[in-house]
């Protein structure tokens, strides 16, 4: 597993639209038609889709 980063503005705005605390997320992936998070003290993931 890649290690996460800090999510961008653009991304916070994301990980807040689908109802999660972008404090407690890293971002591991970011793809055009998805994001894989990281919890930031958990470890578990969870991805994101984008698009339509």
């Amino acid at each position: 597993m890649k290690q996460g980063k800090k999510p961008t503005r653009r991304q916070r705005i994301e990980i807040k639209d689908w109802g999660l605390n972008p404090e407690n997320w890293l971002v591991e992936r970011d793809m055009p038609t998805a994001m894989v998070l990281v919890h930031r003290y958990t470890g578990s993931s969870r991805t994101i889709r984008r698009g339509a």
